[in-house]
């Protein structure tokens, strides 16, 4: 089921509005790659709050993407844009300690470590595998647009997402497989 125009519409007229079109990015723009990504996670099959969730994953940073473009003090203006459901994953998303909780973060029961608050919690298990596939389709889009990123990387995201294996779809682990093995990706 694809994003509803209009909330797609009303998010993307908020990143315009925190500058998403002036930060830079592999590919371009950060909204460049927000848009790469939700696309990509609308490609899977994903349900409607996860493809927002994947348009907005970068409002708050990201362990590996330190610029954020509100504050966690806007949580509920970002909430409003998008839903409570997608801003839940934006958050999740945002707050991982990736150190801390890739290793075992596709075993059942285990902490996720929140780099904001310093605290851990259990996440449902929806939302353990709604940051597994937002994951997979952030660093894949990166994988596909710089290739030397894919280099430096691949070997290491493709040992990462054969542990989240459990918690990604089809879709997702396919494309983990074709994009990150050692054969180049196609270009075009």
């Amino acid at each position: 089921m694809p994003v509803s125009p209009a909330a797609s519409a009303r998010a993307i007229k908020l990143l315009r509005e925190l500058g998403a079109e002036e930060v830079a990015h592999p590919g371009g723009t950060l909204l460049a790659h927000l848009q790469r990504v939700r696309e990509q996670l609308a490609d899977w099959g994903a349900r409607p709050a996860l493809q927002l969730a994947g348009l907005c994953h970068a409002f708050y940073g990201t362990d590996g993407f330190p610029t954020a473009l509100l504050s966690l003090d806007g949580r509920a203006e970002l909430a409003a844009v998008i839903g409570a459901e997608s801003e839940a994953i934006v958050y999740l998303y945002a707050s991982c300690d990736r150190k801390a909780t890739y290793p075992t973060l596709a075993d059942a029961n285990v902490p996720f470590h929140d780099r904001f608050t310093g605290h851990t919690r259990v996440p449902e298990p929806q939302l353990c595998r709604d940051f597994a596939e937002l994951s997979a389709a952030n660093e894949l889009d990166l994988a596909r647009i710089d290739p030397s990123f894919r280099k430096k990387w691949g070997a290491e995201l493709l040992a990462l997402f054969t542990r989240f294996r459990p918690l990604l779809s089809e879709p997702a682990w396919s494309a983990c497989q074709a994009v990150l093995a050692s054969d180049p990706p196609p270009q075009g």
